[in-house]
């Protein structure tokens, strides 16, 4: 099934050198793959997995092991951010 990714600020150097300017992928992946198998391939450092939605929907740290994706969805994450 195909999905989106996007990563942000700094997670993008974690995506393929094609896709970091836009910061969006086109996914293929197993229909029971869960959130943390479909982003493992990409290495992304557990500690700047911060805020993970679907569609928009935060998904808490607890349920991105179990939660799955369905075709056309879109898979967003941003790492911990400071500002003021």
């Amino acid at each position: 099934m195909k999905i989106t990714f996007k990563l942000f600020a700094t997670l993008t150097d974690y995506l393929p050198a094609s896709a970091r300017r836009g910061n969006i992928i086109e996914l293929d992946v197993a229909g029971d793959a869960s959130i943390s198998q479909i982003i493992a391939p990409f290495g992304l450092p557990p500690r700047l997995v911060h805020l993970v939605l679907v569609n928009g929907h935060y998904i808490p740290p607890e349920q991105r092991l179990t939660r799955m994706l369905a075709e056309g969805d879109v898979l967003a994450i941003w790492p911990p951010i400071a500002g003021g």
